[in-house]
C-alpha cells in the first residue's frame, strides 16, 4: 500500500536468498513481490529491475513486466529492506511438460532471442559477485567434501579440471554480454504458444554462450543421443544466434562444468539450509545424470555433435 497503492493477500513462495511472495489483488490479478533485507540484495534487485525494464518491448519471448512504484521508480528502498513488484506469468514450467523435440527447439529459439535482447544492455551491478558466475567455478572444488558419491565426485573433478586448464583461458576470446545466467527448466515457462523466462536473480555479465550452456545442460537425459537430448535446444538457439567456431568447441566442456557447479553448490547449500534441502537440490539428480552422459564423449566427439546439432 505504501509504495504501490495496492492491497491483497500475500503467500510466501519457496526461494533461497531473496523473499519471494505471490500477491493476489482484490481484483483477482496476481503479482510477484520480491524483497530482501540483505545488503547484497540491493545490488541484485537493481540489476533485476533494470533487466526487466530493458526487455520491455522485446519480441520472440516473454518476461515479467515490472510494476513501477507510485513515485515511478523501478523498485523501493527503505532503510533496512528493498524490493520490487512484477507481473506473475501464467503457464507451465518446462520441467512440468513433455520436452518434445519441437518444444526444445522453440525454447532454444526464444533463448537466442533473449540473448539478442540482452546484448545491448548496460545494467547496474552487472559485475557484482554472483556465485554461479563462470569466474567462481575454479574455486568450487573446495566444496567437494559435501559430495556423497565417489563416482559423481570423480566426474566432477575431471570436468572442473578440464574447465580450469583448457576452457577458462579461452573464454576471453568469446563474446561477453549481460546474461540471464539461469534459464533452467524451472525458470522457463510455456505460456500459451510462446516461451517465457523468469527469475533474473543470477543474471550478470558473462560469456554470451552461458545461457545456452545452462539451458542445454539441464536437458541431457537420454544416453542414446550424443548430447543427451539437448540437440534440439542447441539447434533452435543457433538458428537465431549462430555459434562461433570457438563457442561450438567449448560448449560441451562448459555444460559439464556447469553441471558440476550445480552439483557442488547445491550439496553444500542443502547442508547449510536443511529445511530447504528438497527445493535446493531439485536439479541435482538431473545434473548428475547429464554429467555421466556427456563424460562419455571425447573432445572431438563433443565438437562434432555440436556441429551436427547446428542449423
Amino acid at each position: 500500500m505504501r509504495h504501490y497503492g495496492l492491497t491483497g493477500t500475500i503467500r510466501v513462495l519457496s526461494s533461497e536468498v531473496e523473499c519471494t511472495a505471490e500477491v493476489t489483488l482484490l481484483s483477482g490479478d496476481r503479482l510477484i513481490l520480491k524483497t530482501s533485507a540483505r545488503p547484497e540484495g540491493r545490488d541484485s534487485f537493481r540489476f533485476q529491475v533494470a533487466a526487466l525494464a530493458g526487455l520491455e518491448g522485446a519480441s520472440g519471448f516473454a518476461a515479467p513486466h515490472l510494476v513501477r512504484t507510485g513515485a515511478g521508480t523501478l523498485m523501493f528502498e527503505e532503510e533496512e529492506i528493498c524490493g520490487y513488484l512484477q507481473t506473475r506469468l501464467s503457464g507451465l514450467s518446462l520441467h512440468q511438460v513433455n520436452a518434445t523435440p519441437d518444444v526444445c527447439y522453440r525454447v532454444g529459439q526464444a533463448l537466442g532471442r533473449l540473448s539478442l535482447a540482452l546484448e545491448p544492455l548496460t545494467l547496474p551491478a552487472m559485475h557484482r559477485p554472483v556465485l554461479w558466475h563462470v569466474g567462481c567455478w575454479p574455486r568450487l572444488m573446495e566444496l567437494e567434501e559435501h559430495l556423497q558419491s565417489e563416482p559423481v565426485a570423480a566426474s566432477v573433478r575431471l570436468a572442473m579440471g578440464n574447465y580450469v586448464e583448457l576452457i577458462k583461458p579461452q573464454l576471453r576470446e568469446v563474446a561477453w554480454q549481460v546474461t540471464h545466467n539461469d534459464p533452467s527448466p524451472f525458470n522457463t515457462l510455456l505460456a500459451g504458444q510462446g516461451i517465457a523466462f523468469i527469475d533474473f536473480g543470477d543474471g550478470c555479465w558473462g560469456p554470451r554462450i552461458q545461457d545456452l550452456v545452462v539451458a542445454a545442460s539441464h536437458l541431457v537425459t537420454d544416453p542414446s543421443l550424443a548430447l543427451g537430448g539437448s540437440e534440439n535446444l542447441i539447434a533452435g538457439y543457433a538458428s537465431v544466434t549462430p555459434l562461433s567456431t570457438l563457442e561450438a568447441k567449448l560448449l560441451v566442456g562448459l555444460m559439464k562444468a556447469r553441471q558440476s557447479a550445480l552439483i557442488l553448490i547445491n550439496y553444500w547449500r542443502a547442508e547449510l539450509f536443511p529445511a530447504e534441502a528438497a527445493y535446493i537440490k531439485k536439479n541435482v539428480a538431473r545434473a548428475e545424470r547429464g554429467l555421466s552422459i556427456l563424460s562419455a564423449l571425447s573432445v572431438g566427439e563433443a565438437d562434432m555433435a555440436v556441429r551436427r546439432a547446428g542449423p
